[in-house]
């Protein structure tokens, strides 16, 4: 006799909660999210589905397999994963979509929407203003980090209302302060339109490059023709 999970037929799709690393595609045209523990072998989009990460062929989630993504109910249990040695995570609010298996502490499920991503602060303490590149990634993906404007120097990096709009989908993305860096939906990616705290934020980035360049090139000055 085979056991049968109770099956369940909510109203509204369930909300969970994690942690992830936002990525960047190598040629700067995608970006998404990738796992800090098993998952992270296969990044994400906002609007994905999950896959075997064994490259077994069942669906995911399968009941004899830990395949699909992961998330808690309770807010407050994935930002204590915060605490450890993923700091530099992203706490996502997603949307749980699909097939689902229900634990006492969260989902293990088919399909996901992430709706909300909230940045910490920068490594020096500051509000974060940018994702920067964080000096390691998986292949074809570079990971960003929470930046501020004077830590983002000469790295590749995105304003959150960039990276919202590049990753799609209606994404919002905040600073860890609770300011919203992007508006839902994709209005302003079609029309081009930057409200004025993306104005501001693009200004910061950009003058903390043109002084990190100028610092450069004074110190080439310094040094004289000959080096």
């Amino acid at each position: 006799m085979r056991l049968r999970l109770p099956e369940e037929h909510p109203t509204e799709p369930p909300t969970g909660y994690k942690i992830a690393y936002p990525v960047l595609s190598h040629d700067g045209t995608r970006a998404g999210f990738t796992g800090v523990s098993l998952g992270g072998a296969l990044p994400y989009g906002v609007l994905d589905e999950a896959g075997c990460v064994y490259g077994r062929r069942h669906s995911a989630p399968h009941r004899r397999c830990d395949c699909g993504f992961h998330c808690v109910h309770d807010r407050a249990a994935a930002e204590a994963l915060l605490c450890t040695e993923h700091a530099a995570a992203v706490l996502l609010e997603v949307t749980v979509l699909g097939a689902y298996i229900r634990f006492e502490l969260g989902f293990r499920y088919a399909r996901q929407r992430v709706r909300t991503a909230t940045v910490g602060r920068c490594a020096c303490g500051a509000p974060a203003a940018a994702l920067a590149d964080a000096g390691w990634g998986r292949p074809g993906r570079r990971v960003l980090a929470a930046a501020c404007a004077g830590c983002v120097r000469g790295r590749t990096s995105l304003t959150l209302a960039a990276f919202a709009r590049l990753a799609g989908e209606g994404l919002r993305v905040r600073a860890g302060d609770g300011a919203l860096a992007a508006v839902p939906g994709g209005a302003q990616a079609l029309t081009g339109v930057l409200d004025v705290s993306e104005l501001t934020a693009e200004a910061a980035l950009l003058q903390a490059r043109l002084d990190w360049f100028q610092t450069q090139l004074a110190r080439l000055g310094e040094r004289g023709p000959e080096g």
